[in-house]
């Protein structure tokens, strides 16, 4: 992922605050002989520090993958939104640039997998605190019925994170007076995800 110094992270503290409300990326792995990437849409849960807890179906095509190399990236990106070429180029609208405004992070992490019972109830019982903290659903137990008989099914995933790509592409190269009124064009054509990408165009001018 190419960054800018204008799209950098100011510093830990801002990717790992828009990380903190992002529980769901892309696990990718890589292997030798593969032509490419296995690419695993998934919920997670990251812990502010170092650690990220996910688990997988245990017919997943990851596993031989990550046996011969534990190593993955997990990649989350929101916030995104097309800015136009009129809008990116006023003054010569005909031949303007357009280009994407959006947030990103890489973890690039070593892998632990985990197949013992008890601990991946314990993966379980996280994952349910972080999505469902009002939830009914009993602690996962890995001696009693059901959870004893579907346990088996799945295999836990521990992330260690040993490097991060940031970015957050939000006009930062861009003067004020742009920002402005790139920031009024999103208003105005109130998309999907332009509210989103004008939250962090505000916080990015902090």
């Amino acid at each position: 992922m190419l960054i800018h110094p204008w799209d950098a992270a100011h510093d830990d503290a801002e990717w790992q605050a828009w990380l903190s409300t992002h529980d769901f990326g892309q696990l990718i792995a890589g292997g030798a002989g593969r032509d490419l990437p296995v690419v695993n849409p998934v919920h997670f849960v990251y812990d502010d520090d170092r650690t990220v807890l996910l688990h997988l179906a245990r017919p997943n095509p990851v596993w031989p993958l990550l046996e011969e190399h534990p190593r993955a990236l997990l990649a989350v990106i929101d916030d995104h939104t097309y800015i136009r070429s009129d809008w990116n180029t006023p003054a010569d609208p005909p031949h303007g640039v357009p280009t994407s405004y959006y947030a990103s992070v890489q973890l690039e992490c070593d892998v632990r997998l985990i197949d013992d019972a008890a601990e991946k109830a314990v993966l379980l019982d996280r994952q349910l605190a972080h999505f469902e903290p009002s939830g009914d659903r009993v602690g996962v137990s890995a001696t009693e019925a059901p959870d004893k008989r579907l346990l088996p099914g799945i295999r836990g995933v521990e992330l260690t994170v040993t490097g991060v790509r940031a970015k957050f592409k939000f006009g930062g190269n861009k003067q004020p007076a742009d920002r402005s009124r790139i920031d009024a064009e999103l208003a105005r054509r109130d998309g999907p995800m332009d509210a989103r990408a004008r939250a962090q165009l505000a916080r990015r001018e902090r």
